[in-house]
């Protein structure tokens, strides 16, 4: 780092240690509500009046304060809550003043959606100040349930059984709940002490108002909830929960003349079962057996071309729900010990199938689970504890001949029908644990990892085990404002001399590299072990400055991708952050943000790799609408992927601007609008993205919108290929002209808040054209010219889909590559009718729609469209799935 970047960062943080030595807080008293147990008076009737006599034995919370955008003012309309609670379950009664009530929204949406008037609370009954539970109620009756983590980490996958009802009258809306006490994780104690924290949304005027106080930046969420006292003499509440499933399911296609598996359509039925027990009262066992996500929406459309894996996001519930838990993030971006995604991933092997001995292969498209368990939860000392166990089955794919005979007859030899192993029987497992203490100002924690599989002979590419193990911590002090926090990672993969090979010479490592010289190659090796971590300051709370400072590394040899997410080992690096927050609003803001970022970058051989550096903030506009912008400014960028194994890349200056701009988004009509814009000197690529998103909701049941994105992404020296020329390796870059386009049509319509019917559509068109080919000849020079050699017209020639390279024109073809011009087709929907017929038990409805194919890059994206989308038979997918939750 030079020494004019290291004063500037030193001169920063002078600057911010004066200021927020200026920065003071008026402490602001915890509330306390005292509940009672409602005895011998008959419980609360869940109908949404309040007029129930057990209401009348506490008095109400109110003197709500409103928290956006205005905050530490009246709110303008109050709020009341009471709550009660009995050996089985807690009640609770909310009274929303309105003072017109044709003015209360009263929009429907699915579970979690959170539409129109709302009112919530949270409760953090293990009291450990860093997690809780959050129910939320709309006006309309559509509830919301989420699992608060790490002092303000919201998990929407949670979903208890509760019951609500709300009611509109003269006053304004009341609602009433009553939540299981299964449903909560709670110590033994004899007399109980809770965290507490109620929040209402006032639609009309898009504000927020808090039962506890807090300042316009607290340092946490649930660390600043007030207290609920008064609970005494509860026993524990053991859960226990069985849901059977059976699902039902016929696919259609286009059939395919002669190939065994692609004769029209395919039907099964399915059977499977999933668990929730509770262990005791704070930790509980999740159980699941040959799960199904039918119901679950596909992946969004997407291409790398430069080689690397696509991060999606999970969205199978059983792994979903909860996943905080196991999060073991430590790098930055998406790199974490565990990625779920791993556990039913598509078959790694290969088949001999023979298409000139007549032979069709039909693999499968994931791994079968057979099972797995989760058992998780916090106990009253302070600990959490999260175990995972999973095992996939043996996976083979079918090799079947050409079903005409006359085919078969006219070949010189036939194949045989059979079967080959894909993916071999794997197990997995983590294990997360954290401990708090310094009055739950700290934690310290850690993780461990292992994949384990039983491989045969043609699988030997593959590696036997992986293992890794991570610790982490985190201290707050001067009432949470300040932390530091960091990790340390190990990881250790073990298999035959191919797959450790392999692994060396994967885009994640690239040990081949030809100018690196602190890797190598070593064909003998049998294992790898590497390391990763982050150390990290800064200040998260408190006043209107927020920053942090920190680095992380990883080894070249760390390895994660066997139950993890590795994008690229082989890297250092250095960040530092700053915001500037306004949360006082003005007469044209509600609210406000400024922020400044720096990164720099080396690898482990000592090479300055990249410095980056990006001023962005968004305006939230008096009228609700806002205002996204950003710059950023990258002078260096080197890079060891690029040539996939050739030497370090040089890419030239690079500036971005972006900008994006979206209506009030309580409206009816909303519009969202952006631009990205890239470009690097001479000319070297550029990037140009445009987005606009669409939504409508014509009325309280219904919403649709649309979103679409067209990019742009030109470049003078995108990789190609590699190939020898006389002993040395010529690496071919070539110019691209790559277009993508893709458009997201979603609508959800709720017939009641508890059958919906949602439709979710995404076309997707990816072209890339090729054209003026060119070989590095110095690819750290700093001008382009020197950078790459471009192939004259007495050296390149095309016939036939190939291009032939006669380098040294001496009339002889020195070495050939194919045509890389391609254009990639997707079409993707689901349309799913979801009923919870009572709580916990749905019925679903689905309907999926597949179109994926090739279309002819020369083609504009209308032919594309006509051609490869609506001119193709897609997959259809019919299915039933129906559940049933049995409490126990």
């Amino acid at each position: 780092m030079s020494f004019q970047i290291k004063s500037l960062l030193i001169g920063v943080l002078l600057g911010f240690n004066c200021i927020t030595a200026q920065e003071t807080n008026t402490p602001i008293e915890k509330k306390v509500y005292t509940t009672k147990a409602i005895g011998d008076i008959a419980a609360p009737k869940i109908d949404g009046l309040i007029n129930e006599e057990a209401w009348n034995i506490v008095e109400w919370a109110s003197d709500y304060v409103e928290f956006e955008p205005d905050n530490g003012t009246p709110p303008t309309e109050q709020t009341k809550m009471k709550i009660v609670y009995d050996d089985k379950n807690l009640y609770v009664a909310f009274r929303c003043y309105q003072k017109d009530p044709e003015t209360i929204e009263k929009r429907l949406g699915r579970r979690d959606d959170f539409p129109g008037d709302w009112v919530e609370i949270n409760i953090d009954s293990y009291n450990d100040d860093r997690s809780g539970f959050s129910f939320t109620i709309s006006a309309s009756g559509v509830k919301g349930d989420e699992f608060i983590s790490n002092n303000g980490n919201f998990d929407s996958s949670w979903n208890p059984i509760w019951y609500v009802k709300t009611n509109i009258d003269e006053e304004g809306w009341t609602a009433e709940l009553r939540i299981p006490l299964s449903q909560l994780r709670f110590g033994n104690e004899e007399e109980q002490v809770w965290g507490l924290q109620s929040t209402r949304r006032y639609f009309k005027n898009e504000e927020r108002s808090l039962w506890q106080p807090l300042p316009a930046n607290p340092p946490g969420w649930v660390s600043e909830f007030g207290e609920l006292r008064g609970i005494k003499g509860l026993k524990p509440q053991k859960q226990l929960e069985i849901q059977p499933y059976t699902v039902g399911q016929l696919d259609t296609f286009k059939e395919e003349e002669g190939n065994p598996f692609r004769d029209g359509r395919d039907s099964k039925l399915t059977v499977g079962l999933d668990a929730k027990i509770g262990i005791t009262n704070d930790l509980t066992l999740d159980l699941t057996v040959n799960p199904d996500f039918g119901q679950v929406d596909a992946d969004p459309g997407a291409i790398a071309l430069d080689g690397f894996e696509i991060f999606f996001q999970e969205r199978r519930p059983f792994f979903v729900e909860n996943k905080n838990i196991f999060d073991f993030r430590f790098g930055g971006g998406q790199d974490n010990l565990f990625f779920s995604r791993r556990i039913g991933r598509t078959p790694q092997g290969f088949t001999t199938s023979d298409a000139s001995r007549g032979e069709f292969e039909n693999i499968p498209t994931n791994s079968t689970i057979l099972g797995a368990a989760k058992f998780s939860g916090k106990t009253k000392n302070g600990w959490s504890i999260g175990v995972l166990e999973s095992i996939t089955d043996k996976e083979f794919a079918e090799i079947g001949l050409n079903t005409n005979p006359d085919v078969l007859n006219e070949l010189p030899e036939v194949g045989q029908n059979r079967e080959e192993l894909v993916e071999p029987l794997t197990n997995y497992l983590v294990g997360r644990v954290q401990k708090d203490f310094n009055d739950r100002n700290s934690f310290i924690g850690g993780i461990f990892t292992a994949t384990n599989r039983k491989l045969e002979d043609n699988l030997s590419f593959l590696r036997e085990s992986a293992y890794s193990a991570g610790i982490d911590f985190r201290h707050n002090w001067r009432d949470r404002k300040y932390y530091v926090e960091g990790n340390a990672v190990l990881s250790n993969v073990r298999g035959s001399a191919e797959a450790i090979e392999i692994t060396q010479r994967s885009l994640t490592h690239l040990f081949q590299r030809e100018d690196a010289s602190h890797v190598e190659v070593d064909p003998t090796r049998t294992s790898l072990t590497g390391t990763g971590g982050r150390l990290e300051i800064g200040k998260s709370g408190g006043g209107n400055w927020r920053y942090n400072i920190g680095g992380n590394w990883r080894s070249p040899e760390l390895e994660l991708n066997d139950i993890g997410f590795l994008r690229q080992a082989d890297d250092i690096r250095q960040y530092f952050n700053i915001r500037r927050l306004f949360n006082k609003p003005t007469s044209w803001y509600r609210r406000a943000r400024i922020g400044f970022e720096q990164f720099t970058t080396y690898d482990f051989e000592g090479n300055y790799n990249r410095i980056e550096y990006e001023l962005n903030g968004n305006v939230n506009l008096k009228n609700n609408w806002f205002v996204d912008f950003g710059a950023i400014h990258k002078p260096r960028i080197f890079t060891n992927t690029i040539l996939r194994g050739g030497p370090r890349w040089r890419f030239n200056e690079e500036n971005i601007g972006f900008l994006f701009v979206g209506t009030d988004r309580r409206k009816r009509f909303s519009v969202v609008a952006g631009h990205v814009n890239s470009q690097a000197k001479q000319n070297n690529f550029a990037f140009r993205r445009y987005e606009l998103r669409f939504r409508y909701q014509p009325m309280n049941a219904l919403s649709l919108s649309l979103a679409t994105e067209f990019s742009e992404n030109p470049s003078k020296t995108q990789y190609v290929t590699q190939t020898d020329f006389n002993g040395t390796t010529r690496y071919i870059t070539g110019e691209i002209d790559q277009e993508t386009l893709s458009t997201t049509l979603r609508m959800n319509y709720n017939i009641n808040p508890n059958l919906t019917i949602q439709y979710y559509g995404q076309p997707f068109i990816f072209r890339a054209r090729y054209s003026n080919f060119n070989y590095v000849n110095n690819a750290t020079a700093k001008n382009l010219s020197e950078r790459v050699t471009l192939y004259n017209d007495n050296q390149i020639s095309f016939n036939d889909n190939v291009f032939s390279v006669d380098e040294n024109t001496d009339g002889n073809t020195d070495y050939t590559f194919g045509n890389p011009d391609f254009a990639f087709v997707q079409f993707r929907s689901n349309l799913v009718l979801r009923w919870e017929y009572i709580p916990g038990s749905e019925i679903f409805l689905v309907w999926s729609q597949g179109i994926t194919g090739s279309g002819n890059p020369n083609n504009s994206f209308t032919d594309i469209i006509d051609n490869q989308l609506l001119s193709q038979q897609p997959q259809n997918t019919f299915l039933i799935k129906a559940t049933y939750r049995f409490n126990l």
